[in-house]
This record gives C-alpha cells, structure tokens and sequence, in this order.
C-alpha cells in the first residue's frame, strides 16, 4: 500500500519521500518512481524512535520541500493467541501501528501549523472498527490510532490542516 500512494503522489507531480527502517528497502520502489520520472528521496528512519522521527522532519523540510501531505501507513498485522503473545511483542506491534502514528503526525503537525495548511493522511485497516481472533494487539493499536486520528482532525481543521483516517485492507 505505501508504496503504491508514493507511486500515485509521485506520478501526480510531488516529491515523494518513502521512509522504511533500512534504507536498502526502498531500493526498488526508488528505482521504479524514478524509472516512471517521479522525484524520490529515500530515508532510513525508524518510525518509533522520537529523536529520528523530529530529524527526519526536519531533513525533509530543510533539504526536500516544505510538507504538503503526509501519510502514516505503518501495519503491523501479525496475529498471535491472547494467551500466548508476550509483552515485547504487545508493545512492539503497539509501538509499530500506533506510537510511530503519534510521533508522525505530531511532527507533521508541529511543521504544518504555522503555515496554516497540509494533509495528515492516515491509513487503518478494518482492525480499527472490529477485533478478531489472534489480533488483540494489532486491532487494539489501530482502534487507538484510529481514535487519536479522529481527535487530531477536529483539533487542527481549524488551523487549515486536513486530517483523514481511511481503512484500507
């Protein structure tokens, strides 16, 4: 899914940049955006580190554009028993779907704000609205993120910042 809207953005004239815990990643999905004449500027960055996340946008608006749009498109669907799932993989996947959502949109908002304009696009997964079995962790962090998004968006439309929430699966 990300890289299919880096794809489209790119296509319809943005400077995309992807971002991926190891750079390497994002070798392919590069190489075709730049292939197809897109503009792309990879970063390595882990979405769950707050002092990466602060200079990652920083970076980006210091060296690439000023933001426009930004999406969050984290999952983390990885399902386990109740029973069974240990803490550490609790709080990672928490930490993945829901904590990295945060630090994202806080920074896109921190540099959105003062312009008084720019999109927060977040994206969901039908683990937002409904559990299932063996997914506590991964529905209970999008039902969160979902939750946070929905405050952000009624606390900065007034600053002229859009902030969406899609369910994709």
């Amino acid at each position: 899914t990300g890289g299919a809207i880096a794809k489209r953005f790119a296509r319809e004239g943005y400077v995309v940049v992807p971002v991926r815990r190891k750079l390497d990643h994002l070798d392919d999905l590069t190489r075709e955006i730049r292939d197809e004449g897109g503009s792309v500027v990879p970063i390595g960055c882990d979405a769950r580190d707050e002092q990466q996340m602060i200079a990652l946008f920083d970076r980006i608006e210091k060296e690439v554009a000023p933001l426009e749009v930004v999406v969050f498109n984290i999952g983390a669907n990885v399902r386990f028993p109740f029973e069974e799932i240990e803490v550490r993989k609790f709080t990672k996947i928490w930490e993945l779907a829901c904590f990295a959502g945060f630090l994202t949109c806080r920074e896109a908002a921190r540099k959105m704000s003062p312009r008084g304009k720019g999109s927060i696009l977040v994206t969901g997964a039908s683990a937002s609205v409904k559990g299932f079995a063996g997914g506590a962790a991964f529905a209970s962090a999008k039902f969160a993120l979902r939750g946070m998004t929905q405050g952000l968006a009624r606390e900065l439309w007034p600053k002229g910042i859009h902030v969406a929430h899609f369910i994709i699966d």
